[in-house]
């Protein structure tokens, strides 16, 4: 395997008192010793507003956390990576892959001289690898943003392949089907997220 070193929305109340005014006059009596029939008029006051409080108006929602969203596209592009390394492995060339469009030019050599060495010994992969990454550091405040992805990578269904005779060979007896891996991911000037290194532990099963 290769060595190389990511509301609640508040809104703002306006309780409003309303006062009503209840205006009531009586009609005067007259020769006929009319009843007097009282008429009512209702009026609303304005809104009453403390002296020197400013009008209340209604917030936007809360702005995403600017740091979950990073760990999000993190640990998107670091998933993206591992799948088309995958898709590399199978034909033993990166052509045809996105492999570059998640590793930095370092990592992305050193898969390439990987697949150059399963050429060379005619072999491929078949199955696939489980992983389970998680984001164990984070500074998106440093003048060059960077991740620490910590994964366990599961290799009890992957299966390596003679192309000549199309069998399969064992695994290592030393690899453990399931080993640590430690990935640093970093936000460049493009503003784009990518795997800058990558190291697998194989001493160290997860």
């Amino acid at each position: 395997m290769t060595t190389v070193r990511q509301k609640h929305t508040r809104r703002g109340a306006l309780s409003v008192c309303a006062a009503v005014v209840l205006a009531v006059t009586a009609g005067g009596c007259g020769n006929g010793g009319d009843d007097a029939k009282p008429s009512a008029a209702v009026r609303t006051a304005p809104p009453a507003v403390e002296p020197g409080t400013p009008p209340t108006a209604s917030r936007s929602p809360a702005d995403p956390d600017p740091d979950s969203e990073a760990e999000t596209e993190v640990l998107r592009v670091y998933s993206a990576m591992s799948a088309e390394r995958m898709k590399a492995y199978r034909t033993a060339s990166a052509r045809g892959t996105d492999l570059a469009e998640y590793a930095a030019p370092g990592v992305l050599s050193a898969f390439s001289a990987e697949l150059a060495r399963m050429r060379k010994d005619r072999t491929v992969i078949r199955g696939d690898l489980g992983h389970r990454p998680r984001v164990t550091r984070l500074d998106t405040g440093a003048p060059l943003p960077t991740a620490r992805v910590e994964d366990c990578v599961d290799q009890s269904e992957r299966r390596v392949l003679d192309t000549l005779t199309g069998w399969p060979m064992p695994l290592p007896t030393d690899q453990p089907s399931r080993y640590r891996v430690e990935a640093t991911v970093e936000r460049g000037d493009s503003g784009r997220w990518k795997v800058t290194g990558y190291d697998p532990d194989l001493s160290q099963p997860c």
